[in-house]
């Protein structure tokens, strides 16, 4: 299992992943699972993958071939004419990988082999956009209402970024939120785990605005799970008593 998060703001695109993979408790990895490409002044492009590792490398694979195939130019993530586009061609990669495999392995094995996207990114004179691509290489796209993407273990840290989500927030803040959301999840789940990758993309500036790898022994997220957890006792602390001798109030 995995956790990633891809955000959308109104000064750009924040996204975080983690990197642990496992196949048991004993069976436990690290793999990057966030991979970016960029054109410096013409467009960037994320990929957060979450499902079965062989089938998320082998769609990454085939990715960064197209981009360095002249002949197939035309397919590739880079010149592709819209972001709209890109999700069409990652989304169909995404659907004939598992075809592939699944068509090897067997039909019984069709469900072990699926995966599930998040694409974020700019094209020069168009606006920021972010996808959710499922294993059918259909997809939506995030909008007012739905303006964040999970893949992986999300129910733990989706209330956190309910709870928490501005559009006109900051970058730094909508970090802060991110981290509070995993730092939730890592403690509830065994299967998401550190380090994490972030990155962060401001509105026409089409390079990072900021990459980092966040390891374990990290002040910032340390200082951040530390904070949280005490913030969480002074709250549940400050909330009115229960007394089972409270009079009915209907």
């Amino acid at each position: 299992m995995t956790y990633c998060v891809g955000m959308m703001l109104d000064r750009g695109l924040v996204m975080m992943s983690d990197t642990r993979t496992n196949s048991g408790v004993d069976n436990i990895s690290t793999f990057r699972k966030m991979h970016h490409w960029s054109v410096p002044g013409e467009r960037i492009i994320t990929i957060m993958t979450a499902g079965n590792l062989a089938t998320t490398q082998a769609v990454i694979s085939q990715l960064e071939e197209r981009n360095k195939a002249p002949e197939d130019r035309h397919n590739t993530l880079l010149e592709a004419p819209t972001m709209f586009q890109v999700a069409h061609i990652v989304g169909k990669q995404l659907r004939d990988t598992i075809a592939r495999i699944d068509q090897h392995n067997g039909q019984e094995g069709s469900a072990t082999f699926t995966a599930t996207i998040i694409l974020a990114g700019q094209i020069r004179g168009m606006e920021p956009r972010l996808f959710l691509i499922y294993p059918e290489g259909n997809f939506i796209e995030a909008s007012f209402d739905s303006p964040f993407f999970q893949i992986g273990e999300t129910k733990y840290g989706r209330p956190i970024l309910l709870r928490g989500y501005d559009p006109g927030m900051s970058f730094e803040d909508a970090v802060k939120l991110m981290m509070v959301s995993f730092d939730s999840t890592i403690k509830a789940n065994l299967s998401v785990g550190m380090p994490l990758d972030l990155l962060v993309v401001e509105r026409d500036r089409f390079e990072p605005a900021h990459s980092r790898r966040i390891a374990a022994d990290n002040a910032y997220f340390r200082a951040i799970s530390a904070g949280w957890s005490e913030a969480l006792k002074l709250a549940f602390e400050s909330l009115p008593d229960y007394s089972f001798f409270h009079p009915k109030s209907d």
